[in-house]
């Protein structure tokens, strides 16, 4: 049984989508996950991340820390001190972006606490959903 964390930390700009996507698919690679599961968490950590460049300020860094427990992968994107940008295209965004967490992960939350605005992220091995 694995029982690893990475942490990433990108700057929320695009450019870096394909960083976290391959961190996640990389990570789920060492779960019992199939293709169709994998491809779930290579999609939702693509939406959480693309959530993050659409509401955080310009310059805003996006820390992703990645959790594999045996056959379970937790994701929890940190937003620091919550989404700044209110405007018309990020609600937009952060609806479709939900429509699709809820879609692909087991457990999707939008969290704020005393450290800030979260999104927490869940798949396990053996929950593929229709995407």
């Amino acid at each position: 049984m694995h029982n690893e964390t990475v942490t990433l930390i990108v700057p929320a700009r695009s450019e870096f989508a394909k960083t976290v996507r391959m961190t996640a698919a990389t990570l789920v690679s060492r779960t019992e996950m199939n293709y169709d599961e994998v491809e779930d968490v290579r999609m939702a950590a693509d939406e959480a991340f693309v959530y993050a460049v659409e509401t955080l300020e310009p310059g805003a860094d996006v820390r992703f820390e990645f959790q594999v427990i045996g056959d379970l992968l937790t994701i929890d994107v940190s937003l620091g001190t919550g989404v700044r940008n209110t405007n018309d295209e990020a609600e937009r965004s952060a609806t479709y972006a939900t429509f699709i967490l809820e879609s692909v992960c087991d457990s999707y939350q939008f969290v704020s606490d005393e450290s800030g605005a979260h999104l927490r992220l869940t798949k396990q091995a053996g929950t593929v959903h229709a995407s």
